[in-house]
């Protein structure tokens, strides 16, 4: 365990270093409010010189046999493990998540490069039957090129971990552009892999202004391929500048998560599950179950099983054992929330509990839920990314299933019901990238992770997740 705060500094070329200019950015302890270190801050010349390492090293990697390069990410894997207990406490102290959260998201991390570690010997091609004698088809995968990465501040190991995976195991390099409010856990991770002996080049890491760094990085020719985790505006205009330049995208792109509790539902496990979920992380996931549609029947009892839930919840600095729930991660976040209630109760909407900031220290909000919302509130349109419930009754199963489609938003979903009919119909009706009946079953490495319509494109779980960064070649012989 760790009580002292690093200061963090780009990784580029193999070597930890200051900024061109020398410029930093604060990063503040979101339960304190207090500046607890500083972020370098790239520039174009950093950039520049990221570029070139990262041409370097995907010429070095590209040529690393997948069996070495297996051998490379086991041992980046076993070092986070046996450093979980310091990057856990950074990214407490940054992002303030409970500690525990913290240590499940790092070894988590652990788990993940496992994943593609194994993945990275199976990116396997084929023989296609020629229709003429003396001809071979064989079908190769190549890695991409070097990889722009962008990932946010809500999980700063979880988002990194896996596109930093995946680009690794397919023989890619990669320029990741961490988040500024959570550097030091990124970092710490990073400094996992280049300990187990990565070439150089071949993982770097930059922080600065977003837009200055993807708008700089995205056409420049040496990128190949982008992956992004972030808001669906941000991704539209990322994914439109990468189509731009012919460049490959994945977007994991926000959400909106209907959580169903039909008639034949077992409340208990509804409440008990969902629960726990909406308010992890203080409810910046995601795939957070975002609106409650609950059948007539057991409406009464879910609100009351949900509030007495959320109005006995531990909320308070993540450094403390005791705490369930810490702060939200900026001030940014205090505003939007405030901004979700007060729309809401202005149209007619009850707060059953919570709906303001606790305390005039820290970026802490009550855990709320609401009933009686309008459909034209904000939070049932607009992404919420906070610990704010709205609860609305149904009765017929078309209905429910419209409201449940009604937005652009499709990354996840949720439905409880006993009934195995109800459970293939829902499972069917639902237009989302993930689906999960009677447990919170997503976000699982081995399974893909991504969304449709608004809310993205491409995976990064599963099978699917190493693709990405692969390109597939088609070679055919004759005469020889």
């Amino acid at each position: 365990m760790t009580d002292t705060y690093p200061n963090t500094q780009l990784h580029i070329a193999g070597k930890w270093k200051s900024a061109e200019a020398g410029e930093t950015i604060d990063v503040i302890n979101p339960a304190t409010e207090e500046v607890i270190g500083h972020v370098a801050h790239a520039r174009v010349a950093d950039l520049d010189t990221a570029l070139e390492a990262a041409e370097s090293g995907f010429h070095i990697w590209k040529k690393t046999s997948a069996n070495q390069r297996y051998k490379t990410m086991r041992k980046a894997a076993d070092l986070v493990r046996s450093r979980v207990d310091h990057i856990a406490a950074i990214m407490t102290m940054e992002q303030g998540k409970p500690l525990a959260e913290a240590k499940g998201e790092t070894l988590f991390g652990a788990e993940i490069i496992d994943w593609f570690a194994e993945e990275s010997r199976r990116t396997y091609g084929r023989v296609i039957p020629a229709r003429m004698d003396g001809v071979t088809q064989i079908v190769v995968k190549e890695p991409v090129g070097p990889v722009a990465a962008f990932t946010p501040w809500n999980f700063p190991i979880n988002q990194a971990v896996r596109k930093v995976s995946g680009a690794v195991a397919a023989g890619c390099s990669i320029i990741l552009k961490g988040p500024e409010e959570t550097p030091a856990s990124c970092a710490a991770l990073l400094e996992c892999f280049i300990d187990a002996e990565l070439p150089d080049g071949v993982v770097n890491l930059v922080y600065g202004i977003p837009s200055e760094i993807s708008e700089y990085l995205i056409p420049h020719r040496s990128i190949r391929k982008v992956t992004f985790t972030g808001s669906t505006a941000v991704g539209k205009q990322l994914a439109a500048m990468a189509g731009a330049h012919m460049k490959r995208v994945t977007m994991e792109l926000g959400g909106h998560s209907p959580a169903i509790v039909f008639e034949d539902a077992d409340v208990d496990v509804a409440l008990k599950v969902l629960t726990a979920n909406k308010f992890r992380n203080a409810g910046q996931v995601c795939v957070s179950p975002t609106r409650f549609l609950v059948h007539e029947k057991h409406y009464d009892r879910f609100v009351k099983g949900f509030t007495d839930f959320a109005s006995n919840l531990p909320v308070g600095d993540g450094m403390d054992q005791n705490t369930k729930m810490g702060p939200l991660a900026h001030d940014r976040r205090i505003d939007a929330i405030e901004g979700f209630v007060n729309d809401a109760v202005s149209k007619g909407a009850n707060v059953l509990t919570g709906g303001e900031r606790k305390g005039n220290k820290g970026y802490f909000f009550e855990p709320t839920v609401i009933t009686d919302v309008p459909m034209d509130a904000r939070i049932m349109n607009e992404e919420p990314f906070g610990p704010i419930a709205p609860i609305m009754p149904f009765s017929d199963f078309d209905a429910v299933v419209d409201e449940a489609n009604r937005l652009d938003y499709g990354l996840a979903a949720y439905a409880y019901t006993k009934s195995a009919k109800t459970a293939e119909s829902i499972g069917n009706a639902f237009e989302s990238g993930m689906v999960s009946i009677n447990h919170h079953g997503i976000a699982l490495i081995e399974t893909p992770f991504g969304g449709v319509k608004d809310s993205g494109y491409g995976s990064e779980g599963g099978s699917e997740a190493i693709d990405a960064y692969l390109n597939t070649k088609f070679i055919t012989q004759a005469g020889l």
